[in-house]
């Protein structure tokens, strides 16, 4: 009964999030997952992977609900997800097979300094210079391989990356949100299935798909779903300097909390 209610409740709060900032959800998530499974005897080798992978599964459904709402709004930037759409999957399905390689530990605390960097400069007074754009072929290859990798090892849904790299390249945070949302779905899915094919024959529990916890990912996804739309909704309501500081503050709070139970 425990489980149920905090991962209904974090559904709620993860999908009003998604929606907001474009992050998929899997940055309050991945950490509020670890917990949950730490209390439920979760075989304790398998608490991290598991909470990332099942992050993963949720950001299918949350990213459907929020990249809907996003294009209803024509607030996606389509030469950015054509560009990068592809990389990004190929990282994503990558990151499966490389975070069940790493010690759960190097994994949370890889991902909680990254979102600690992330936060420091968004909650600064830094303003891209006006004339930077979007790289070329090659650099834009290189930012999506890179997002796509790195947000899969996170089980973020690809926000926390692509939502900074874009406003770094001058991309109005709005939009930014609204691409992230829409590029979090391929990135989702096929990150997941990386990580059922990687665990796949590891019996963690007799509800585990590979890594994936499906009573877990049922519970949040339901949730996440309905209150990503209205998260959607007050993205575009927020100033955006507002909106920024916002994101900091969380991925700032998120990654301190990481740090703490990694060491």
């Amino acid at each position: 009964m425990e489980m149920i209610i905090a991962c209904s409740v974090l559904g709620i709060v993860a999908g009003v999030l998604a929606g907001m900032l474009g992050i998929g959800g899997g940055v309050v998530i991945v950490p509020a997952l670890v917990i949950i499974l730490t209390s439920q005897a979760f075989p304790a080798e398998f608490v991290v992977i598991s909470a990332v992978a099942t992050s993963l599964c949720t950001i299918i459904f949350t990213s459907i609900s929020a990249a809907r709402a996003q294009i209803k709004r024509k607030a996606v930037d389509w030469t950015i997800f054509k560009r990068w759409a592809l990389l990004v999957v190929i990282g994503s399905f990558v990151s499966g097979f490389i975070a069940g390689r790493l010690p759960p530990v190097v994994l949370e605390m890889g991902i909680a300094c990254f979102l600690l960097i992330v936060s420091i400069i968004m909650l600064s007074r830094w303003v891209p210079n006006p004339s930077r754009s979007m790289p070329g072929p090659v650099g834009t290859s290189f930012l999506g391989l890179f997002s796509g990798t790195l947000s899969g090892l996170a089980g973020i849904g690809g926000g926390n990356v692509m939502v900074p790299l874009m406003v770094f390249f001058n991309v109005p945070m709005q939009r930014a949100v609204a691409t992230s949302s829409a590029l979090g779905l391929p990135l989702a899915l096929v990150g997941t299935i990386g990580y059922v094919i990687s665990g796949w024959g590891t019996q963690i529990t007799e509800w585990s798909l590979g890594y994936v916890y499906l009573p877990a990912a049922a519970l949040i996804a339901g949730f996440t779903v309905i209150t990503a739309p209205l998260g959607v909704a007050l993205s575009h309501r927020i100033p955006a300097p507002t909106l920024k500081r916002c994101f900091g503050a969380l991925l700032f709070l998120v990654a301190a909390r990481m740090l703490v139970t990694s060491f």
